[in-house]
């Protein structure tokens, strides 16, 4: 009798690259066009304006953080069970890790939200409206500030990908070792962000979007060796 296979690892590897494509995309845009367009980091005011003047874009920004924290809890399954014939354990270390992650990413960016109600001034805001300014500046500073602490477990949870990757034998050992890399780059630069800010560079960053378009190219082009991928499992299992 032949054994069906609800998610192949062919089928793994493609809904991989496509997440992981709309994760950056989402996130470029949430993370790095919107607040460039709309967040005077001195300037309380300018930033209140910006926001009430450009709400739709706000509120696009914010569908994309929910949009990127979707597909973040889609891939930590997939990759789960992509990975978990190389090493169930790890794999689950991984998955809890990315589950931290993203978890402390969503509460984070309900700080990013809150700043419109405050600058739309609720009944129950009793502060002048110069006051309200600052009061939604800090809450979309708290929602960057925030975010630091879900991308260390995003980077660890990436370096212990990156060793399954390495070691499975069905993706190649460089492509593991591009992802391990790109993870501890981005512990090293939250850790800099929280011990040595004046030193912290966002070219830490910079590993972590090309290893994803590899990673993500690679699982298109190439994908995985399935035969490889079921031998694993199959000893696993």
């Amino acid at each position: 009798m032949v054994h069906h296979e609800a998610w192949p690892p062919e089928r793994l590897a493609k809904w991989i690259a496509v997440l992981v494509l709309i994760t950056m995309v989402a996130g470029g845009f949430g993370e790095a066009y919107v607040p460039s367009k709309l967040i005077a980091a001195r300037d309380p005011l300018a930033t209140a304006t910006n926001v009430l003047q450009s709400h739709v874009l706000f509120r696009l920004g914010f569908a994309s953080y929910v949009i990127e924290g979707l597909c973040d809890a889609a891939l930590t399954a997939l990759l789960y069970l992509l990975l978990k014939p190389a090493g169930r354990e790890l794999a689950l270390i991984a998955a809890f890790f990315r589950i931290v992650s993203t978890a402390a990413f969503a509460s984070a960016q309900t700080f990013y939200f809150a700043a419109l109600p405050i600058l739309k001034g609720a009944p129950y805001l009793q502060f002048p409206p110069g006051q309200l300014d600052s009061l939604a500046l800090i809450s979309l500073k708290f929602s960057v500030v925030g975010g630091m602490v879900p991308t260390l477990f995003y980077g660890v949870s990436w370096m212990v990908l990156g060793y399954l990757i390495y070691v499975s034998r069905y993706l190649p050992k460089w492509l593991g070792m591009l992802m391990a890399f790109a993870g501890a780059c981005f512990v090293v630069e939250n850790f800099g962000l929280i011990l040595a800010p004046a030193y912290s560079s966002d070219l830490f960053l910079a590993p972590m979007a090309i290893a994803m378009l590899v990673l993500a190219g690679w699982l298109v082009i190439r994908g995985v060796d399935g035969g490889k991928w079921r031998e694993r499992t199959a000893i696993a299992g």
